[in-house]
């Protein structure tokens, strides 16, 4: 029975979503670079590797705050959707 649970949850590691990988590359990057064990030419590497997956994360961060709408009442009780801010404003501004 766990023997299922397990090849479940790996099905479900298989399908991950391109920007949750990139992420959790650029997490092992930054880990090893922490350590300071890795030579020069190595460092380099995965520098330009994280530079280029943080790009593509910051980009995907990007699309999906694009998408994302908050539902609001406006003056009259209605509730309308509005594009999200991300930055906290006032919310009276209509």
């Amino acid at each position: 029975m766990s023997t299922y649970g397990r090849e479940g949850r790996n099905m479900a590691k298989k399908k991950a979503d391109p920007f949750e990988e990139s992420l959790k590359k650029l997490q092992a990057i930054v880990e090893k670079m922490e350590r300071g064990d890795l030579p020069l030419e190595d460092a380099v590497e995965s520098y330009t590797e994280g530079i280029k997956l943080a790009q593509y994360c910051h980009q995907k961060l990007e699309e999906a705050e694009a998408k994302v709408q908050t539902l609001m009442k406006d003056l009259d009780g209605e509730w309308k959707t509005a594009p999200f801010e991300a930055s906290p404003g006032s919310g009276d501004e209509s």
